[in-house]
């Protein structure tokens, strides 16, 4: 597997990166380290968390996937060996404080997630979307703060709007403070808009490294949906049928996906993930699996690049240079 560097930072990370939103909600503990140690046996070394996965399961609290992975890191040994990136922003205890950006949610938040990871660092902590109640100031110099501590060695941005991540470049620069490294955006073949309209030249301006989620729109790029089938009876089915069963546009990227994985004898999923690793903007798309078997076959994209005409049909077919439509 390819690795490399987080933005402008040092860091080398590998080109897929391990999304653990599934650990203690649709993979038990035990399903989770298989899958960990499958990710890094196959040459993954980049995971990302959040404090908040997965409250929205019953009888999970939030943190449990914090937890895991702290626990398989302890089990294996290996902490120096991985790149951990986690969140900080939506609510995890009671209280006007219990959510957010501020300085007193950040400095309480990041020791919850430093004992559930088992670990006395964070290599890469990241706001897990903006917060229009706290000044930006107050979120840059407390995270200035916690790279000085020692207790995060970088910092980035996740949900951010253009404007907003702008502001926050701005200010760590007139302040001399540790900066946002990163962005992990919303964006895939059939959601472009979002990122590439105004995200895209400023990443690429500032060197920000890209951290891409939800790289196969929910599943819908992998082909199991079809245009003259209704979807599975689910929730995640449900909202990709809301989501793009009336556009044609998603449609027509999803067939050149699948004729694309004819030609190469590969599949859908690694066809998509192939066109975000082939943009240069790209460091690495975050990928989830319930499953060993899963995982394989998304770590069958490390590598793999498009040609330039595999790349403009994909993008003639998924709207042309922006999709407007999302």
């Amino acid at each position: 597997m390819e690795y490399r560097p987080l933005g402008r930072t040092g860091l080398k990370v590998s080109e897929l990166c391990l999304g653990t939103m599934q650990f203690g909600w649709t993979a038990d503990e035990a399903t989770s380290f298989a899958i960990l140690d499958a990710f890094f046996e196959a040459g993954g070394n980049f995971v990302d968390t959040a404090d908040v996965y997965s409250f929205w399961a019953p009888g999970n609290p939030g943190g449990v996937s914090e937890t895991i992975i702290g626990r398989w890191m302890k089990a294996r040994g290996n902490r120096r060996q991985v790149v951990l990136a986690t969140k900080v922003r939506g609510r995890m205890w009671e209280g006007p404080n219990g959510e957010g950006l501020s300085r007193k949610h950040i400095v309480e938040a990041v020791e919850d997630s430093l004992r559930r990871l088992q670990t006395d660092y964070i290599d890469l902590y990241q706001a897990h979307a903006f917060d229009p109640t706290t000044p930006i100031e107050e979120t840059m110099r407390a995270f200035e703060d916690l790279v000085r501590q020692g207790k995060v060695l970088y910092v980035g941005a996740s949900n951010y709007p253009a404007w907003r991540l702008a502001e926050a470049l701005a200010v760590s620069e007139r302040h001399g403070w540790a900066r946002y490294e990163s962005l992990q955006p919303h964006y895939n073949l059939v959601h472009r808009g979002e990122f590439e309209r105004e995200l895209k030249p400023l990443c690429e301006h500032h060197g920000l490294g890209v951290i891409p989620y939800s790289p196969l729109a929910g599943g819908f790029l992998t082909g199991k949906y079809r245009r003259d089938a209704p979807p599975p009876p689910s929730v995640r089915a449900e909202s990709i049928r809301r989501r793009y069963f009336e556009s044609e546009t998603a449609w027509n990227a999803l067939e050149a996906v699948q004729q694309i994985a004819q030609e190469r004898g590969k599949t859908p999923a690694q066809i998509a993930l192939a066109w975000l690793l082939t943009q240069p903007v790209i460091t690495a798309p975050i990928i989830g699996a319930n499953s060993v078997e899963q995982l394989r076959e998304l770590l069958g994209a490390a590598g793999l690049r498009l040609t330039p005409e595999e790349m403009a049909r994909l993008n003639a077919a998924s709207g042309g240079e922006f999709h407007w439509n999302d």
